[in-house]
């Protein structure tokens, strides 16, 4: 079959690709409609006609385009699918709050928060809300953080964003067809996402959480998404073995799944082999015990207490899963200022974390070394590697244009916020919170004792657009901008 020419016409396999999208989500949303038809919740309604809605909407989509996608996917393509993907789930996401009587602007934050997990939220008073509402929150953004994994792992290497490209697998297909040939990988990863998912609500189980608590809180652990059941999040919970887990699978989460899979199958040094692992589990190491000794001495804290929470929170900003344990912010303006900077850092690449992350971290401060010893011995010849890889011009240059591009929408989106009147810790941090799929801001209203309700409502549909093009990399995003992308 001849592949079709470079038009519209060509998105037809991407909107076969979206009804099948639909359909699953539509899938999903039964899921709370069971829980709240157990607890005699008549909210179940609203789950069923959102199911009935999005299924009808991607069953005809199918049908419409049937048969498209024979030829598999080109990168154009590619581009295009990863953003609608992730600009239109969450819009179908958003029914169940519209139904239950929560504000457009509102629902759509809460749903884009979700799928994005990043695990900011408009909603208060989570304890005496349906458990219907609760769980579909979890399982938003459980579903997000598989979609984050593929696209990490599958998707982005082949598009080249932000020196992604070296994480292309041997066995991958370089063709223009990326799609096609990624099934097993794909298998293999949410089989590995089911098993750590079921091992982390089991393990908080033998902490003493209850089902609910247990269930909820599993999915939004190794998806390192943050939404809680919970006002307080974990500082509801009295037992610190509760908090360990929720740091061991956060930890997890942030690991790059490929090497995860692969350890799980018999290698399980390989992920200590990787640049960027250590380099992640150090810096947790070093600043949780800065943290911890700053806590002893300034806060008279017990050790035992301030090594819990200095390491819950530093791990829950750094993989950006946005729980908290107490609120850090009374902890004194240099924890404020910490927790500020470590918005930026991430986890590892391919992990559900969001951030800059800790590879392209590796990969900036190997190529400020190189550049200050060729201004030493202009004459040396000089290659940085990475894991035993030669890092070449094009992909320090591809990372450099990333952190340049991810630090100036930061900039911008603080500009933006205040002209909604925000002050600036808040508006800052409310950038970064959101271009980093990080949680709660800093300051009194979006800090973690507090939530993103009290923003204007433009200031709202500013930060889910900021946490949309934050999840896509930016770059996946900024391309479709250029005419180049959509000439013939």
């Amino acid at each position: 079959m001849v592949r079709e020419p470079n038009s519209l016409l060509s998105l037809r396999p991407v909107l076969n690709v979206l009804g099948f999208l639909y359909v699953g989500l539509a899938t999903a949303m039964l899921i709370p409609a069971i829980v709240d038809v157990a607890a005699k919740n008549a909210d179940w309604q609203a789950f069923v006609f959102s199911s009935l809605l999005t299924g009808l909407v991607g069953m005809l989509l199918s049908t419409a385009v049937g048969g498209s996608l024979n030829i598999g996917l080109d990168t154009r393509q590619t581009f295009v699918l990863t953003t609608l993907s992730w600009a239109t789930l969450p819009a179908f996401g958003a029914l169940p709050f519209l139904w239950l009587g929560i504000g457009y602007a509102d629902a759509v934050f809460e749903a884009v928060s979700g799928f994005t997990t990043t695990g900011s939220t408009v909603l208060s008073g989570l304890d005496g809300l349906p458990p219907g509402l609760l769980v579909w929150r979890s399982i938003m953004q459980w579903m997000g953080g598989v979609g984050i994994i593929v696209m990490a792992i599958v998707l982005l290497p082949f598009l080249r964003i932000g020196g992604m490209q070296l994480f292309q697998t041997e066995n991958s297909d370089r063709s223009e067809k990326i799609v096609s040939r990624s099934v097993e990988l794909i298998r293999l990863l949410g089989l590995t996402y089911v098993l750590l998912t079921v091992t982390c609500i089991v393990a908080f189980l033998a902490t003493g959480l209850d089902m609910f608590d247990a269930f909820n809180h599993g999915l939004t652990t190794i998806s390192t998404g943050g939404f809680s059941t919970h006002d307080m999040s974990f500082g509801h919970f009295e037992s610190a073995a509760s908090g360990w887990v929720a740091i061991l699978f956060m930890i997890i989460g942030a690991l790059p799944f490929v090497l995860i899979v692969q350890a799980l199958r018999g290698q399980p040094l390989i992920l200590w082999r990787d640049p960027q692992v250590r380099a992640l589990l150090g810096f947790l190491g070093v600043v949780s015990l800065v943290l911890t000794i700053y806590l002893g001495i300034e806060m008279d804290m017990p050790f035992h207490e301030a090594l819990l929470k200095a390491t819950f929170n530093v791990v829950s900003i750094v993989t950006g899963t946005g729980y908290a344990l107490g609120d850090y912010t009374q902890w004194g303006a240099p924890v404020i200022g910490i927790a500020l900077l470590l918005k930026f850092v991430g986890g590892c690449t391919g992990s559900t974390t969001g951030g800059i992350k800790m590879f392209r971290f590796l990969v900036f401060f190997g190529t400020v070394r190189a550049h200050l010893r060729r201004m030493v011995r202009p004459n040396r010849v000089m290659s940085e590697q990475y894991g035993g890889t030669r890092l070449t011009t094009e992909l320090s240059f591809s990372v450099l244009a990333f952190l340049v591009v991810y630090l100036g929408s930061v900039g911008a989106v603080t500009l933006a916020l205040s002209f909604f009147g925000l002050d600036l810790v808040t508006a800052i941090s409310a950038a970064a919170t959101s271009i980093g799929n990080v949680g709660p801001g800093l300051g009194t209203m979006i800090g973690p004792a507090g939530n993103f309700s009290g923003l204007p409502e433009g200031a709202k549909w500013l930060l889910s657009f900021a946490m949309l093009i934050g999840r896509l990399e930016l770059f996946t995003v900024l391309v479709l901008l250029d005419p180049d992308f959509w000439s013939r």
